[in-house]
């Protein structure tokens, strides 16, 4: 369960509770909330929290960090996208505090969240798939938490910044956009693998929000490359729910034949579902044209499952970087 506690006096407060970490300056500031393990399987996150809480140590000058290593505490146990009770965290925000194992946890969460002034929640594809390295966040109504949010997701700097509906609830973003807190989330590979590359992606990317909010000094860290490619806002409904994308018309295994950042166009090939016990193979063609967003990477496959997205870059509200 996550607790929140109160900074002690000194110039630097760490403070530990199993999954999380609060470190604070003797100077007011900002109040960051970094959480990490809302899917249990989304490893890579959980481990760059790990090791920003000690990245963090002694170099913070203003404000407060806290570091959530494990917001889901039986998903990380048991390996899967969601606790034990079968619910989804990023489906239940704001949770319920007598509720089951993953309420509880979504509640104490989101209390976490209203109690800062900044959230940033890391996530990977998980067991199921592969994504496009992405800063996103919500297309908030008021127009200054808008445009700090645009700021967070570019100081991360990963390839696409990209902003959605934000109608949807249940989410840490949404808990969020309720209390006015501006909200970033970034999602980066998957597979169920671990690669250190996304975990150091996301090191340096917190950093760089931490810079951005004048919470640790711009020297002392190395700054990494502009790697933003492109920005796209689309407030079409839904347009972040991956889980909606590609649904596969059929029961079998899935065999993709594309890549995340790839480029497509209406039709192309896509991949394969093949069904063992009928002998059949099914194709699958893109069904627009654009960027590979994600691709299906748990080859087991259920009629009305998604086998990716693709993500649109040459409409009026996405914008190319240069």
């Amino acid at each position: 369960m996550i607790r929140q506690r109160q900074p002690a006096e000194g110039p630097i407060m760490k403070e530990q509770y199993k999954n999380i970490y609060t470190i604070s300056a003797l100077q007011k500031g900002p109040r960051l909330l970094l959480v990490a393990g809302v899917h249990g399987d989304e490893y890579e996150p959980m481990l760059a929290a790990m090791e920003l809480c000690g990245r963090l140590e002694g170099r913070l000058e203003k404000g407060t960090v806290t570091i959530v290593t494990v917001a889901n505490e039986t998903a990380y146990t048991h390996g899967q996208r969601t606790g034990t009770d079968g619910l989804d965290m990023a489906r239940i925000c704001p949770g319920n505090a007598a509720g089951s194992s993953s309420e509880a946890a979504a509640a104490a969460l989101s209390e976490q969240i209203v109690a800062h002034d900044y959230l940033v929640d890391m996530h990977t594809g998980g067991a199921l798939f592969d994504i496009y390295p992405l800063a996103g966040y919500l297309l908030h109504q008021d127009p200054a938490v808008l445009e700090t949010q645009r700021r967070m997701a570019a100081a991360f700097n990963l390839p696409l910044i990209w902003g959605t509906d934000a109608s949807p609830d249940g989410r840490t973003l949404s808990v969020a956009r309720d209390a006015g807190i501006p909200a970033i989330y970034v999602e980066y590979g998957g597979g169920n693998t671990v690669s250190t590359t996304i975990v150091a992606a996301y090191v340096e990317g917190c950093l760089s929000v931490l810079r951005y909010l004048q919470m640790i000094a711009a020297d002392g860290f190395e700054q990494q490359p502009d790697k933003i490619e492109y920005h796209v806002e689309d407030p079409a409904p839904d347009g972040g729910f991956l889980q909606g994308k590609m649904l596969s018309a059929f029961d079998g295994i899935f065999l993709p034949e594309v890549v995340p950042g790839q480029q497509v166009v209406t039709g192309q090939r896509w991949g394969t579902v093949a069904d063992p016990l009928t002998h059949r193979q099914y194709p699958v063609v893109a069904d627009r044209t654009g960027l590979v967003l994600f691709i299906r990477r748990s080859p087991r496959v259920k009629t009305g499952d998604s086998l990716g997205g693709i993500l649109n870059i040459n409409n009026d509200n996405n914008e190319r970087q240069s």
